[in-house]
């Protein structure tokens, strides 16, 4: 792809978001780009190249944003983990340096849908009755599945295994996979196991209490409650991701999460 013009969208509540925003802003232009400038607040229209600065609660909102679009999605980290950045503030000159030159790959990721909203990572379906587990029942493409008791249930892309799945005892998925992961939260039994489902199954949580409100959230940051049937399939919006070409999936679970590395010596 051809990138005629970029945009930078910064998180004016992390801390330096502003700085480096100003600092790529003049690393651009003296590369004769005028950049547009947006706050996460107030994204708008679809620029074929964006560098999102902040945390990965940044990026998966404006993943949200620019899904279904063109629009390439880099991510310079300013949070914890970063695990879905490609750049630190302190490696941004190289890193620019590779994208102007074209030395990136770009990774479509597949996306789950609920009712209007969209999630790159995972929805994350809970009882409205907050501190207390509750019965919920899975059904797979209309099929009753299983019953939880548990605090809730994960449904996640191969993208978000590794963020609230992860912590919850899912496993790891490539996110080149066709997959969706369903894990539940804090389960009651030691039965309950997570699955892996292929992406074209249409999946559904309800609660097996008559009257029972439900808190669904995309990507922990959308929240909408509902008394109905929660049903969840894969998304017609794609997003793009840039990635360096460097790197790859399992370096980054190396170098972020320090996968596979043994205790030091004592």
């Amino acid at each position: 792809m051809s990138v005629k013009n970029f945009a930078i969208v910064y998180n004016h509540s992390i801390g330096r978001s502003v700085e480096v925003k100003d600092s790529l802003c003049k690393l651009l232009r003296e590369k004769s780009y005028e950049p547009d400038i947006m706050n996460i607040d107030s994204m708008k229209g679809c620029p074929d190249f964006v560098f999102v600065i902040g945390g990965d609660g940044t990026i998966l909102k404006a993943a949200r944003h620019f899904a279904g679009s063109n629009t390439l999605i880099f991510g310079i980290n300013l949070g914890r983990l970063g695990f879905l950045s490609q750049s630190s503030e302190c490696n941004l000159v190289p890193a620019l340096e590779k994208i102007l030159a074209g030395n990136y790959k770009v990774e479509k990721r597949i996306m789950l849908q609920y009712n209007d909203s969209t999630a790159l990572n995972d929805f994350v379906v809970k009882s409205s009755l907050s501190g207390r587990t509750s019965r919920f029942s899975l059904k797979i493409n209309g099929n009753r599945l299983c019953d939880y008791l548990a605090d809730g249930i994960i449904i996640s892309t191969p993208t978000g295994s590794t963020a609230y799945g992860l912590s919850a005892g899912g496993p790891i998925v490539n996110p080149a996979l066709g997959v969706f992961v369903i894990v539940p939260i804090c389960p009651h039994t030691l039965s309950a196991r997570p699955i892996v489902v292929p992406d074209t199954e249409k999946i559904t949580v309800c609660e097996i209490q008559e009257k029972t409100k439900y808190f669904v959230s995309a990507d922990g940051q959308e929240f909408t409650e509902t008394d109905k049937e929660i049903n969840i399939h894969k998304s017609e919006k794609e997003v793009q991701l840039v990635l360096l070409e460097d790197t790859d999936f399992y370096s980054v679970l190396k170098n972020k999460l320090h996968w596979g590395i043994s205790p030091a010596k004592m």
